[in-house]
């Protein structure tokens, strides 16, 4: 009898044992996931500020029709991604703003912007298929909004105001911009950033 009982609180300590161990683990896990967490799109330094109204200007497109860059647009945001002919990079994310385009249609407009000749870019149009989208080759601009880097997007909300920004080299990092605007903040690493601290401070 004696044994059976001492099998069963060996039994049990093995069990609080692997009990304790899973919750370890766990924690290790969630600790895992954050620092491999998508950084999204990269920030850069520039003179506009998140939540402040976008510039506003009134361009051409391609096909020369005006085109409204900001301003409130009966709630609608307006992506603006910067982007070249001979930018190996923005070739590749292509497919990428496509599919976007038909799974962000019922809230947001896709523009695609760049400077330069004007035959090279029609060409770059036909070539990729980018009809759907409203082209702009203005200098201006890309200087209204201090783009240095492509490909480069620029989220502005409905109501006009910038929403988030940065350098987009992939998928997940045009769509860390949609998740910012959905959390109220400037880029996916600001909300790390501050979920972190938010643990730091509670203690977990």
């Amino acid at each position: 009898m004696s044994f059976v009982i001492a099998s069963q609180i060996v039994l049990w300590i093995a069990v609080i044992v692997l009990g304790l161990m899973c919750i370890v683990l766990a924690r290790q896990v969630g600790v895992l996931h954050e620092r491999i967490a998508p950084a999204g799109a990269l920030a850069l330094r520039q003179p506009l500020k998140l939540g402040e109204p976008a510039p506003q200007l009134t361009v051409t497109t391609l096909e020369g029709g005006a085109l409204q860059i900001g301003g409130v647009r009966g709630g609608r945001s307006q992506l603006l991604l910067f982007v070249s002919p001979n930018c190996a990079v923005c070739e590749a994310l292509l497919p990428s703003v496509k599919s976007a385009h038909g799974a962000e249609r019922k809230w947001l407009d896709i523009v695609l912007a760049s400077d330069g000749e004007l035959d090279k870019h029609e060409a770059f149009v036909q070539e990729k298929g980018l009809g759907k989208f409203p082209y702009v080759v203005s200098e201006q601009l890309g200087r209204s909004f201090a783009v240095a880097k492509l490909p480069y997007a620029v989220l502005i909300d409905e109501a006009g105001k910038l929403a988030a920004s940065g350098l987009v080299n992939t998928r997940e990092h045009l769509e860390s911009l949609f998740v910012a605007k959905e959390n109220g903040v400037g880029s996916i690493q600001q909300f790390l950033s501050e979920r972190a601290q938010r643990r730091a401070s509670s203690g977990e």
